[in-house]
C-alpha cells in the first residue's frame, strides 16, 4: 500500500540533503578530477582533489552553473605567488583548469632561452635528481626536473622536456586584477602563454585553491570499477597528500 506521508518524508530527505551538499559545495570544499598531465610531477592523471572556495571569496563561479547573481568577489582575498589554482578558463568562462599563480597584477613576465623572467629578475632553480619522465597526453617524455623558488620564498618541483628547443618569448605585461598561470609540466601546458586560448585569468574567473589530494588511481592500469586491479591501479601513497 502506497504512503503519502513516507514518500513525502524522503522527498524532503533528499531535498534537504541536496541543498546541504550545495552549500558545501559553494562555499566549503569542492572535489576536482585532474584529467590531463599539465601539472606533472606535482598532480598526477587521476588524482582527485579538494578546493577550498573561501580561499579567495567568492564570485559567481564559486556556484554551480555560475549563475549572474552578481558581479566581482565578495570576501575577497588576494591570491599568493606560487598558489595552486582552480579557474574558469576565459574563453568560454565554463572549463576549468588548474594551474600555478606565476605573475601577479602589473608583472612583466618574459621567456629566455627557456629561463623565466619575473619583472626582469631571473626565477631561481636547480636542478634535482628526482622525476626522470612524466606524460604529455597519452605519451612518457624524458624531462629535467628543476626546484624553481619565487621571490616570495614559494618552492616547487617543475620540469622542462630534454633536447627540446630553448623557448623565447615576448614580454607577458599582466594587467590590472588579472593573473598569469602557468603549468609545472612547462612543455605539456596550455596556460597564460597562450593569449588566444587561455591567456591572462581575471580574478572573478578564480574557483579555489587547491589543498590536498583525497584519492588518486592510475587509470591507465584500469578503471576504479575493476576491483580486483586497486593493489596496483590505487595509489595509496598519494591520499590526503598536500599540494604545494
Amino acid at each position: 500500500m502506497f504512503n503519502k506521508e513516507f514518500f513525502i518524508d524522503n522527498i524532503k530527505t533528499l531535498f534537504y540533503a541536496l541543498i546541504i551538499a550545495v552549500i558545501i559545495r559553494s562555499l566549503f570544499l569542492q572535489p576536482f578530477y585532474i584529467p590531463s598531465s599539465s601539472m606533472e610531477p606535482n598532480l598526477l592523471i587521476g588524482d582527485r582533489l579538494f578546493v577550498t572556495k573561501y580561499s579567495y571569496g567568492y564570485s559567481k563561479h564559486s556556484f554551480p552553473f555560475s549563475p549572474p547573481i552578481f558581479d566581482g568577489r565578495i570576501f575577497e582575498k588576494k591570491p599568493l605567488r606560487g598558489d595552486v589554482v582552480v579557474f574558469k578558463t576565459p574563453a568560454d568562462n565554463r572549463t576549468d583548469y588548474i594551474k600555478r599563480i606565476i605573475g601577479l597584477p602589473g608583472d612583466k613576465i618574459r621567456f629566455i632561452d627557456s629561463n623565466i623572467y619575473l619583472n626582469n629578475s631571473e626565477i631561481l632553480k636547480s636542478k634535482t635528481s628526482s622525476t626522470k619522465s612524466v606524460y604529455c597526453g597519452n605519451n612518457k617524455i624524458d624531462i629535467f626536473t628543476f626546484e624553481e623558488k619565487l621571490p616570495n620564498g614559494k618552492k616547487y618541483n617543475a620540469v622542462y622536456l630534454k633536447n627540446f628547443p630553448y623557448q623565447n618569448s615576448d614580454v607577458f605585461e599582466v594587467p590590472e586584477n588579472h593573473y598569469f598561470f602557468l603549468g609545472d609540466n612547462r612543455d605539456c601546458s596550455k596556460d597564460s602563454r597562450f593569449l588566444s586560448s587561455v591567456g591572462y585569468v581575471h580574478k572573478d574567473n578564480l574557483v579555489g585553491k587547491a589543498q590536498f589530494i583525497f584519492f588518486s588511481s592510475d587509470r591507465s592500469i584500469g578503471s576504479i570499477f575493476y576491483f580486483w586491479k586497486w593493489n596496483k591501479s590505487i595509489r595509496m601513497d598519494r591520499f590526503f597528500k598536500r599540494i604545494n
